[in-house]
């Protein structure tokens, strides 16, 4: 009952919203329903710390640069741009016709002009102590303070950098380096994470926390398509049900147009174990597989200075060897995850990642005999002697660390599945205080600098992600360096030896690099996939 109220409430709430218009129909209006399975924590850009958040933010604000669906670094408020010889100084030219969405704070009401003094705001908002912002890592490491960002005039913006970057302009596709209006912040205050103004393709419209939000067309719009203004869709309309099962039923009687994350508990009624539609659904939508930028992973604590590594048998590069070679990935994929994913047997940066290559980075296939093999060598034959480990993981991954489980039992390797919640485990993570754990990493932005900074000996715990303790001088002689090769195929190449000097160390066990799986209705055209997983609904369209 409850959510036939909603349902009512959402057509009243688009009713009244496309009531000013009389040129068309409102039968006519084309709305986007999709269902985010969490609520969101905000709509401010300086807090874009989840998916969902990401997903949103997206729709409602622009950057000076944008991905395209293959990774590529492509123009948005930013025109073109310029880089210094000594890579230090980032000078980007402004277009003048991109306009923040109407708000009454604004004189008249009516949004004004995106200039280069909103971005130095913007993005020293990310590094202000006073904001607290989760995407302070964007620049903390590369400028001194506010005077690094420097407008020229209003149509020239400049970043000068305290030391190169490569993947700078990979970086700045975020969505933490969107640009937000001053006064509209500092008059609504903490309170514009619910208040967004960008100058997105939609602009926000109603928000009830757990329950709806409601985004509409921006008619203001800057973006093209040929001579067609984007975006083609009238509105977005969000709902946040929690209950998987029951919003993939809202999918099937077609209240959703979008659905993603083919779950456990349904992934055998839409897909077969080689990962093909079931003939149950063939023709009723369309769904599409491509690679997502995510690596699952087992990690190992292997700095011995820490008490509960230096006790523990993990402690032998043999032993951990072992257990990387133990593990059967493709039967793994295609019995628990229905062949979504892709066997982790290069290394740590995923398929799908510009610069991968499976024949650079040599890693690990399912071995059972050399596994074996190797525990002997470490002193353990069949296990004998080697004391039980503990494997920590959270709800939502119990079947995949069980098989695990099992499959190490199958080599001799007593292993105890320890329980607990995302939260609490990535606590303990962040502490070095685990040290057999699952995790996952997914790329911030599309260059394989994110994943290698997992062992970057200054990226120690509790402010950095080097969860497994990994300390070694030439990866990081190597890491620095890389900072310094401007031109990427060089630059790849010392990545992948970054790469194959943690996986021969094998403090890291790649499980899978995943894949991102979507549903949309027969309707819909335009929905891009990308290997980040980023929603972008400005090209959507709904016949």
């Amino acid at each position: 009952m409850h959510r036939i109220i909603i349902n009512i409430f959402c057509a009243l709430l688009l009713l009244i919203a496309f009531s000013c218009n009389t040129s068309s129909s409102n039968k006519d209006k084309k709305v986007f329903n999709i269902n985010l399975d969490q609520n969101l924590t905000s709509l401010d850009p300086a807090f874009a710390r989840n998916q969902n958040a990401l997903w949103m933010i997206n729709q409602v604000f622009n950057g000076l640069v944008q991905i395209d669906s293959d990774l590529n670094v492509i123009p948005c408020i930013a025109k073109n741009w310029q880089i210094s010889s000594d890579k230090l100084t980032y000078t980007f030219n402004l277009r003048n016709d991109v306009y923040f969405h109407n708000d009454p704070i604004f004189p008249n009401g009516i949004g004004r002009k995106a200039v280069a003094s909103d971005f130095v705001y913007s993005f020293y908002r990310l590094i202000d102590p006073k904001v607290a912002s989760s995407g302070g890592w964007i620049f903390s490491d590369k400028v001194k303070d506010i005077n690094n960002f420097v407008a020229i005039n209003d149509s020239t913006f400049q970043v000068k950098l305290l030391k190169p970057f490569p993947a700078f302009m990979k970086l700045l596709t975020t969505q933490y380096c969107s640009v937000v209006p001053k006064e509209i912040v500092n008059h609504y205050g903490k309170d514009f994470r619910s208040h967004p103004i960008g100058t997105g393709p939609f602009k926000f419209k109603y928000w009830k926390e757990d329950e709806i939000l409601v985004l509409l067309k921006n008619e203001n719009y800057w973006e093209k398509v040929g001579n067609t203004k984007l975006p083609y869709l009238d509105a977005v309309k969000v709902t946040f049900i929690t209950d998987k099962q029951s919003a993939f039923m809202n999918f099937l009687k077609k209240e959703l147009d979008f659905f993603d994350k083919v779950d456990g508990s349904y992934r055998d009624d839409i897909l077969t174990k080689s990962g093909k539609m079931t003939a149950k659904y063939k023709g009723k939508f369309k769904l599409q597989k491509g690679p997502y930028l995510c690596t699952e992973y087992v990690g190992i604590l292997v700095d011995t200075n820490i008490a509960i590594a230096k006790h523990s048998p993990l402690k032998y590069k043999k032993v951990r060897q072992a257990i990387n070679y133990a593990i059967d990935k493709p039967k793994l994929i295609k019995y628990l995850r229905n062949s979504i994913g892709i066997p982790a047997t290069a290394g740590f940066i995923p398929k799908g990642m510009p610069g991968f290559d499976s024949t650079a980075v040599k890693g690990y296939h399912y071995d059972p005999e050399k596994a074996i093999d190797l525990l002997a060598q470490a002193g353990f034959p069949n296990g004998k002697g080697m004391p039980q480990v503990t494997l920590s993981t959270s709800t939502t991954y119990k079947d995949l660390i069980e098989f695990i489980q099992g499959e190490l039992a199958a080599i001799g390797i007593k292993v105890k599945v320890d329980v607990s919640p995302n939260a609490s485990l990535r606590d303990l993570m962040s502490k070095n205080e685990v040290n057999f754990f699952r995790g996952s990493w997914i790329a911030d932005y599309p260059d394989g600098e994110n994943y290698l900074a997992m062992f970057y000996s200054k990226n120690k715990v509790p402010n950095g992600p080097n969860y497994t303790a990994y300390y070694n001088n030439e990866f990081d002689k190597l890491f620095e360096e890389s900072y310094y090769v401007s031109d990427n195929a060089r630059r790849y190449l010392l990545y992948q030896k970054m790469d194959q000097m943690v996986i021969d160390y094998a403090n890291i066990v790649p499980i899978y690099y995943d894949q991102s799986v979507i549903m949309t209705q027969n309707n819909i055209s335009g929905y891009n996939m990308n290997p980040q997983n980023l929603m972008i609904l400005k090209t959507v369209k709904k016949n």
